[in-house]
C-alpha cells in the first residue's frame, strides 16, 4: 500500500487540479494514500511584472521540480502549458490525463463577443501569444498586461479596469466558473498555447512504483497530441515567453501506432502584423512537430523569435 507525497502550487486552480488528480488515482488504486505539499513558486511571488520579463514558462514549476529531485515529493500536478519544452535531467511526465477544452475564452463586460467590443477596447492578457493573435484579428484593440490568479483577473475586469480579459477555458471549467464566459474564441482566431487544456503529472524517471501508478491514468490520444505540440515548441524556442501557439488533434476512435495526428503551429510578431501558420499531418508526433517548426522557421518565424527574445532580454 503506497503513500504518495504530491507537490502543487497554492493557487485555487492548482489545488483544484491536484485534488481532482488525487481523487481519480484513488479510484484506480483504492489502497493508495496521498499527502499534499503546497509549494510557492517564483511565478506566484512576482506578480507585478510581465512573465516574459522574468523568465517565462519555468517560473511556475522550478521549485516544485526541485522538491521532486530532492525526494520531498513523489509526483507533481502541473498545467502542461506552464511546463518548459525540456524537463530537468531525471524527471519525466508520468501521465497526461485526457485533455479538456483547449480554447482561449473572452470574458467581457455585458457579455460582448470579440466582434462586438467597441473600437479601441482595452483587453487584459499577459500572454504574447494571445495579444499577437487578437491584434492580428483586430488591430484597433489596446492590450495591457494583467497578472494574478483567475479570481484576481476577473475582479480587475469587474472593477472596470478592462473591457475584456482572455483566459484559458480549461482553468475556468475546472473551478466551475465557466458561466462567466462571454465567448469561446475559435481556434483559427486564437490558436491555443502548447498543451493548453491538458495536465502533466511529473515524477522521477527512476521511480518505478510511482510510474506504475500514473501509467493507468495516461490518455494516449492526448499524449500523442501534446507530444507533437511540445516537439514544435522545443524546436523553435525552448522556454522563453514568445508569441507561439500549437494545437494538435488525433483521429478519433483509434489508439496506438499509426494514428493520424493533425498539427497546426503558429508564430507571430508581438504586434500581430505578421503571423506564420502551418498545418500538417503525420503519424509520428515528435517528427510532425519538427516538420511544422522547420517550415515556419524557413518562412521567417526564426527571425521573429530571435527579435522577440532580444527585446525580452533588453
Amino acid at each position: 500500500m503506497g503513500n504518495w507525497k504530491v507537490g502543487t502550487r497554492r493557487s485555487m486552480l492548482a489545488l483544484t487540479q491536484t485534488n481532482w488528480v488525487i481523487d481519480q488515482l484513488k479510484q484506480l488504486d483504492r489502497e493508495a494514500t496521498f499527502e499534499r505539499h503546497e509549494i510557492v513558486t517564483k511565478g506566484d511571488r512576482i506578480l507585478d511584472v510581465t512573465l516574459s520579463k522574468v523568465g517565462g514558462k519555468g517560473l511556475f514549476v522550478k521549485e516544485i521540480e526541485q522538491s521532486l529531485l530532492d525526494g520531498e515529493t513523489d509526483f507533481a500536478v502541473h498545467s502542461l502549458k506552464d511546463m518548459p519544452a525540456e524537463l530537468p535531467e531525471g524527471l519525466v511526465i508520468g501521465a497526461i490525463p485526457k485533455r479538456v477544452d483547449p480554447r482561449d475564452v473572452l470574458l467581457s463586460k455585458e457579455g460582448k463577443t470579440l466582434d462586438e467590443l467597441p473600437q479601441g477596447a482595452l483587453i487584459g492578457t499577459s500572454s504574447l501569444r494571445r495579444s499577437a493573435q487578437l491584434l492580428a484579428y483586430r488591430p484597433d484593440l489596446r492590450i495591457e498586461s494583467i497578472r494574478g490568479n483567475i479570481d484576481t483577473r476577473i475582479r480587475k475586469l469587474n472593477e472596470g479596469n478592462f473591457d475584456a480579459i482572455v483566459l484559458a477555458a480549461a482553468g475556468l471549467e475546472r473551478v466551475n466558473w465557466d458561466g462567466t464566459i462571454s465567448q469561446f474564441l475559435p481556434i483559427d482566431i486564437s490558436l491555443p498555447a502548447v498543451g493548453q487544456g491538458a495536465l502533466a503529472i511529473e515524477c522521477r524517471a527512476d521511480d518505478e512504483e510511482t510510474l506504475n501508478l500514473l501509467r493507468k491514468f495516461d490518455h494516449l490520444p492526448t499524449r500523442l497530441a501534446v507530444t507533437a505540440e511540445r516537439s514544435f515548441l522545443h524546436r523553435l524556442e525552448g522556454g522563453c515567453q514568445v508569441p507561439i501557439g500549437a494545437y494538435a488533434t488525433v483521429a478519433e476512435g483509434e489508439d496506438g501506432e499509426g494514428t493520424l495526428i493533425t498539427l497546426t503551429g503558429m508564430v507571430a510578431t508581438p504586434d500581430g502584423t505578421q503571423v506564420f501558420k502551418k498545418t500538417a499531418q503525420g503519424t509520428d508526433p515528435a517528427a510532425l512537430g519538427l516538420q511544422v517548426a522547420d517550415v515556419l522557421a524557413e518562412e521567417g518565424a526564426a527571425e521573429v523569435l530571435e527579435r522577440v527574445k532580444k527585446e525580452n532580454q533588453a
